[in-house]
């Protein structure tokens, strides 16, 4: 037990350290695992043991799934598709107050639903529709707000890398019954979202003035219909048993670059480019899985989850308190961790004490997942928030009043999704996963 304390205090000191030197955390995560091997182990067999533990981290058919799916949103994103979907969001949110930003919302969920990423939803939705409120006189921080806001809904609607990081820690659930858990949650979030923005451009008096006649809605729906079709692809292909969420990330390669080649907005000139990008960002998540796979496996050595757990059970027996306690810490890690290593080292650590009060390992992954996608958008670290300022042409200072509404809005949900099962169980169980 010395050994597992030591080790424990080893690990938790040095990657502090190496994160307040400046280091990414992926680096952060692996050095400081890799120093508490050596404290367990002799340092030859601890050097072999952290190789062992990131490819077994690693080889999972699953996580085949990532690789593809940024490829795809990248595709999407350089494919002509973002004002495909503008377009038709517009046209739906009609003669709403603020109906430009309400279909930047309703944008982001189509996108997301699409792509799976929410920076490729910021970038993509709030570089096309930016510029066509600021000159219809929507303020630049409110335009940005409102896509900094929704842009996360493409993280809980799927297709969803978070959802298929979490399937790989989270015991026996699938990928399929993951997907059909984000849609309620993702949409609610997307709502809460259009409530809010609703209501403040009400208040700031921005009202639709350029109304889409009948003819021009049905010509948007229709130009949109070939994007949209490839939801219906991925989520009808997997329902129906055709071929699984990994093999379903191929067909969403080939979809979206056969789309690309029709509309023109992609050449083969570009492909290299959009293939490296998608490269780099599969290689960083794919890195973060591996070296956080080793400290899972010291997490489960030194018994670190059995411990907190025990801690947070003598402070009180209430699932409610818990729960709460649960998702303010999980909230503060979102902070200044990205979603993939937050998901792969508090899954552990969390996950004994919701099952333990009932909660199933879905509604748990539907929870850490949501959390996290709230910390993409808070300051310091939230990579969707510095996307969406960039695009938006703000600064986080000049942004951040305007979002806390927003911010109020999706944590009212997240209550909702912590307390009610069946906003993450309702359609996975109507599907038969559970």
């Amino acid at each position: 037990m010395d050994v597992a304390i030591t080790a424990t205090i080893v690990m938790v000191v040095a990657l502090v350290i190496i994160l307040l030197m400046g280091a990414p955390i992926a680096v952060a995560i692996g050095m400081s695992s890799a120093m508490a091997m050596v404290v367990i182990l002799p340092t030859n067999v601890a050097l072999v043991t952290c190789a062992q533990k990131m490819f077994t981290g690693l080889n999972s058919f699953p996580l085949l799934a990532i690789p593809f799916f940024v490829l795809a949103g990248n595709l999407m994103n350089n494919g002509g598709i973002a004002i495909r979907i503008i377009r038709l969001a517009e046209a739906l949110c009609g003669r709403l107050p603020g109906a430009l930003a309400e279909s930047n919302v309703l944008a982001n969920m189509f996108f997301g639903a699409i792509s799976g990423s929410g920076n490729a939803a910021a970038a993509a939705m709030g570089g096309t529709i930016g510029p066509i409120e600021a000159e219809r006189g929507y303020s630049k921080e409110f335009s940005a707000a409102v896509n900094i806001a929704s842009a996360p809904t493409g993280m809980l609607i799927p297709p969803s890398n978070a959802l298929i990081v979490f399937s790989t820690v989270g015991g026996s659930i699938s990928v399929a019954a993951l997907f059909m858990g984000g849609y309620i949650p993702g949409i609610l979030w997307g709502l809460a979202v259009m409530i809010v923005a609703g209501y403040m451009a009400k208040k700031r008096g921005y009202i639709n003035t350029n109304h889409v006649d009948a003819a021009t809605k049905v010509k948007y729906f229709v130009d949109a219909i070939p994007s949209l079709f490839l939801i219906v692809i991925i989520i009808g292909g997997i329902l129906s048993g055709i071929f699984t969420a990994t093999e379903a990330s191929g067909v969403a390669v080939a979809y979206a670059l056969i789309l690309g080649f029709i509309y023109k907005s992609i050449k083969a000139k570009d492909l290299p480019k959009i293939i490296l990008d998608s490269a780099r960002t599969t290689v960083i998540i794919v890195f973060l899985i591996g070296v956080s796979s080793i400290m899972s496996w010291i997490m489960a050595y030194t018994e670190i989850p059995t411990i907190i757990s025990n801690a947070m059970l003598t402070l009180t027996n209430s699932k409610v308190i818990t729960l709460l306690i649960i998702n303010l810490v999980l909230l503060f890690v979102g902070t200044f961790m990205d979603p993939t290593p937050a998901i792969l080292i508090f899954t552990p650590i969390f996950l004994p004490i919701c099952t333990g009060f009932g909660m199933s390992s879905l509604q748990f992954g539907i929870m850490i997942v949501y959390n996290l996608c709230i910390g993409a958008i808070t300051p310091p670290v939230g990579s969707v928030l510095f996307t969406g300022c960039k695009v938006g042409k703000v600064t986080i200072e000049q942004v951040i009043k305007t979002l806390l509404p927003f911010f109020v809005a999706i944590i009212l949900v997240l209550m909702i999704v912590t307390y009610v099962p069946a906003v993450s169980e309702f359609l996975p169980r109507l599907n038969g996963y559970i």
